[in-house]
């Protein structure tokens, strides 16, 4: 897929998030990248087999205390991960959607853990 129709399809699931939950994302950019960074894959642990598709970095809402004149936070989506699990067009965007929500919900203090028990991890 073309990487202007990825960022367009992100773009999209961003525009899905309710307007009230945008707004307390005024300091969140969202950026597409080809795949993750060395950087990246040492800050989690993924499982053998496990894919990183999206990464929010940052401070999630719930551990901010004196929070002001600090660099965006930021959540990622890897564009050949994605592609590579899913077959069609169809799948990318319901993958890049599924993907914003997760990210954007660690940047409300939702944990993995949390989003597993709520069957959207």
């Amino acid at each position: 897929m073309r990487k202007a129709l990825f960022e367009e399809l992100v773009r999209e699931a961003v525009a899905d998030i309710p307007e009230d939950f945008r707004q307390i994302m005024h300091n969140v950019d969202v950026h597409v990248r080809r795949m993750p960074t060395q950087r990246q894959l040492k800050k989690i642990s993924l499982s053998p087999g496990q894919v990183l598709l999206g990464l929010y970095e940052g401070i999630p809402l719930t551990n901010r205390e004196n929070y002001g004149m600090v660099l965006p936070d930021v959540v990622t989506l890897f564009q050949l991960p994605i592609e590579q699990i899913c077959s069609t067009e169809d799948e990318v965007k319901k993958t890049i959607q599924a993907t914003v929500i997760h990210e954007v919900a660690h940047f409300f203090g939702i944990t993995d853990v949390e989003l597993e028990a709520w069957g959207v991890a």
